[in-house]
């Protein structure tokens, strides 16, 4: 648990963002819990790298594109968007293929801040060593 006693959720996204229901409904389910003051934060390993991908047009597969919803986050608190860095490499994609998704501290003058952490397998393993839940999607 989290130094204030709140439990920690890892949401540990896998999939692709479109083809399948699992990426947009694992936002959705943040959404959720992060509106319940849960400590929530999320993991992006294997093809869930590719929902945080910048330009995603989603007009030829007639589906909505969910990925601006990923900015929005930082407004339920949800800060800490932890990518494998190995997953990256794996689909010739880097840091600079992101979205630039940032949140407002508050505790910091409200300065605005990245919210996407680029780990290594071995610093995600810690991640999810430290949580309390864990969701996978």
């Amino acid at each position: 648990m989290s130094e204030d006693g709140v439990k920690k959720f890892l949401y540990v996204n896998r999939k692709a963002p479109y083809g399948t229901i699992y990426a947009q409904e694992a936002l959705e389910v943040v959404l959720i819990g992060a509106a319940f003051d849960q400590d929530v934060s999320l993991a992006f390993l294997d093809d869930g790298v590719f929902q945080l991908t910048k330009g995603q047009d989603t007009k030829g597969v007639g589906l909505k594109n969910f990925s601006p919803t990923f900015n929005a986050l930082g407004d339920y608190e949800v800060t800490k968007l932890y990518v494998e860095q190995e997953s990256l490499d794996e689909r010739g994609l880097s840091v600079d293929d992101l979205q630039d998704i940032q949140y407002e501290d508050e505790d910091d003058d409200w300065a605005e801040k990245p919210s996407i952490i680029v780990v290594s397998r071995s610093q995600m393993a810690d991640v999810m060593a430290e949580q309390d839940v864990i969701l996978s999607f």
